[in-house]
């Protein structure tokens, strides 16, 4: 059991508060799912559970962790340099759970992630391996340590379709406790029995948690009706609360000019003081009635708050194809990566405004071939491509910040819209001063995106494109790309995103290029 009581989480550079009186409890057969949007602090919540170590230069915490010491299994989201600079056989070598398994459990751990138990000893470096092969190898590696709560960053991550309809069934099978985040609505929705919430409202300014016990489509579902009732009703007692105040200024405004203009003496010229004191009275009751109808208001329904998935969309006139507009005419002998045949006779032609996604088994080229796309088309000048590659930190400098990113100009407008569009999609101004580097993976995307708008791309070369935002995102990216009247060449595992934003849908096999 893992037990969080009251835990908040603040980022020392800026003070922010990621977190903010978090409780939960894991107990065996939970399988909660950490969601939330790009940057609330949920890889950094895993990483502080795991070994406050990891987060203690930039994140500081008060609350209480029970269980702290049980043995933990941790999938981070992304591998260190260097240990991607490693061969296979040395990064599974410093893993104390591997030089103690014997091969009967290296084979029965390959198994169950769909390796070769030849993998472990390969001479490969981790980075010329696929994103997925890597993910496959480190849950490996991760089951032969028999950890008593799993905490897993974005597993299926780089997963092909059949491995991650393998990781459902994993985590189903376990029996001790999970706390998991994914970007992966499939995944969830089969398999997430807890879960936790993280958000920040008010311009991401006041962190709120949510704690519930059920599946993750009941969760979305119900959230989203409560919010539609309690909208409802608090627009309808709004109204009630305007007709009432409205009749209150009228009542108050005929006494008023009823008492600006009564007559101090009858028609006899006697004293009149009694009308005066009758309206004066009268006032006396409308303006209580005021009083009352201001404290109805304080205790009228409240206005829903949520924290919403913003992305900028792609301006039509800029990023249109023509139907009839060749974008790619590739016939490939061979694809290759260094000496190993990936594919032979892999023909790709795509025209005007094509959104085609590729799939395939793991290891099978996918990212070479959209990288070798990108580098025939980035510097065609009838299109304007732009290059998402899975991995960011190519792309995403370690110094730059996002507005140094958006506006490598450096002028005064160009910075001032970029700091506009960051702001649009709800970056704090703090966060437009860190290093992108230091932004979550969702955040990065994100900004990847932007200067894809800002370039008005009309070719889109994505590599996994949803594989960094939350579950609560993806709707939105899904529904800004499939409105994208340009073209799109993208590689994906993600389910919905083939069904609702590809036209056409290719596998990649050692035989080249299918329709699937």
């Amino acid at each position: 059991m893992l037990q969080v009581k009251n835990l908040t989480l603040t980022h020392r550079k800026d003070l922010t508060i990621l977190i903010e009186n978090l409780s939960f409890t894991l107990n065996p057969g939970d399988r909660a799912a950490l969601i939330g949007e790009e940057g609330n602090g949920k890889s950094t919540l895993l990483k502080l559970l795991y070994d406050p170590a990891l987060v203690e230069d930039y994140i500081d915490h008060t609350g209480e962790i029970i269980g702290g010491n049980c043995r933990k299994g941790y999938l981070a989201q992304e591998l260190p340099s260097e240990d991607l600079a490693r061969t296979v056989w040395e990064f599974c070598q410093a893993r104390p759970a591997f030089q103690e398994a014997d091969p009967r459990e290296l084979d029965r751990a390959a198994r169950q992630v769909g390796l070769d138990a030849a993998l472990f000893w390969d001479d490969r470096k981790l980075s010329t391996l696929s994103g997925g092969e890597r993910v496959k190898l480190r849950l490996g590696l991760l089951l032969l340590e028999e950890p008593e709560v799993l905490l897993l960053d974005e597993p299926s991550n780089d997963l092909d379709l059949q491995t991650v309809e393998w990781l459902e069934g994993f985590l189903l099978a376990r029996k001790v406790p999970v706390l998991y985040i994914s970007h992966d609505e499939g995944l969830l929705e089969k398999t997430a029995n807890l879960i936790i919430h993280l958000e920040r409202l008010y311009r991401r300014t006041t962190p709120r948690c949510t704690v519930e016990r059920t599946s993750y489509r009941d969760y979305v579902d119900r959230r989203g009706a409560a919010f539609a009732h309690q909208e409802q009703q608090a627009k309808k007692e709004r109204a009630e609360y305007s007709a009432k105040m409205e009749r209150f200024r009228q009542i108050r405004d005929k006494v008023d000019h009823a008492q600006a203009h009564v007559a101090k003496y009858n028609s006899a010229g006697i004293p009149n003081p009694s009308e005066g004191r009758l309206l004066k009275k009268k006032m006396h009751a409308v303006l209580s009635m005021g009083r009352r109808f201001e404290r109805e208001k304080e205790n009228m329904t409240a206005l829903p708050e949520w924290e919403e998935a913003i992305l900028t969309a792609f301006d039509p006139e800029k990023s249109s194809l023509p139907a009839g507009k060749t974008v790619l005419r590739l016939d490939l002998p061979t694809l290759t990566a260094g000496e190993r045949v990936l594919a032979q006779n892999a023909r790709l032609w795509v025209t005007g405004p094509e959104h085609v996604g590729i799939i395939g088994a793991n290891g099978v080229g996918k990212s070479t071939l959209l990288k070798l796309v990108a580098g025939e088309l980035l510097p065609r000048t009838d299109i304007r491509a732009a290059y998402m590659a899975q991995d960011y930190g190519d792309q995403l400098l370690g110094g730059q910040t996002p507005v140094d990113i958006l506006a490598p100009s450096g002028h005064k407008d160009d910075i001032t819209r970029a700091r506009n569009l960051l702001g649009s999609m709800k970056y704090k101004t703090e966060e437009m001063e860190h290093p992108a580097s230091d932004l979550s993976g969702g955040q990065r995307a994100k900004l990847l995106f932007l200067a894809m708008v800002l370039r008005g791309a009309n070719v889109l070369l994505l590599d996994e494109p949803t594989r960094n935002f939350s579950p609560l995102s993806a709707p939105v990216i899904r529904e800004v790309l499939a409105q994208f009247p340009g073209c799109i060449i993208s590689v994906s595992h993600d389910r919905k995103y083939l069904e609702e934003v590809c036209t056409r849908v290719l596998e990649l096999t050692p035989d080249g290029l299918r329709e699937a």
